[in-house]
């Protein structure tokens, strides 16, 4: 995943080089790019109860559109693919595991995005996410099914509403974004079931190209 992140941004770059001298380039216009790049993700008991796991890494990117209101104000909705999850490690009913998800998301935030100077812009609105696919990965010498039922349900809520903010560095059409979100909502369906009850946090950063 860094090769290709990384491959990705050295290309953007050779673009965008070649694009600075393009004197109809304009940030004051609308603008469709696209951008690739990676999750920081982690969970959090909505309960406060005791549960601690690490964050894991995961592939983020998708397209964007940059729709101009004014000179200083404008909105952003993107499209991304993007994959969240945790890991975790501990001792449940006298047995030791270790614990991967793997979440696949497609991501849709509405941004409203201000411009307080040329190269800057600030970010911020819901998203709406919605989940693909579901990884759960146990490493233990022995599982039983309460341990599984522990993480894992098949009321998981498909649909979530989440909060996201951030910046965008804009170097002509490139774009260098950093993004932090966490979900309003827990995973746990309708509400029926006590587990899993985890909200997603993740950090988010990519590199992004505008046409």
């Amino acid at each position: 995943m860094k090769k290709v992140i990384f491959i990705f941004a050295i290309a953007a770059t050779l673009v965008a080089s070649r694009s600075n001298a393009q004197s109809d380039w304009s940030a004051d216009r609308f603008h469709v790019g696209i951008k690739a790049g990676a999750n920081y993700s982690n969970v959090y008991d909505s309960k406060g109860e005791a549960f601690n796991a690490d964050a894991n890494f995961g592939f983020a990117g998708g397209v964007f559109f940059a729709i101009p209101i004014g000179k200083f104000l404008g909105v952003q909705p993107e499209v991304l693919f993007s994959q969240k999850g945790f890991r975790a490690t501990g001792s449940l009913l006298g047995s030791s595991y270790e614990f991967t998800r793997i979440t696949n998301y497609i991501d849709v935030p509405l941004f409203l995005a201000i411009k307080p100077i040329k190269f800057l812009t600030i970010l911020g609105g819901p998203q709406y996410s919605y989940l693909l696919r579901e990884k759960n990965d146990f490493k233990t010498g022995a599982i039983n099914l309460n341990q599984q039922t522990e993480f894992t349900n098949d009321n998981v809520r498909k649909n979530t509403l989440s909060f996201v903010g951030g910046v965008d560095v804009n170097l002509m059409q490139l774009v260098l974004g950093l993004r932090a979100g966490w979900d309003l909502q827990n995973n746990n369906g309708d509400g029926t079931s006590t587990t899993p009850r985890y909200k997603n946090a993740w950090y988010q950063a990519t590199v992004g190209f505008r046409f």
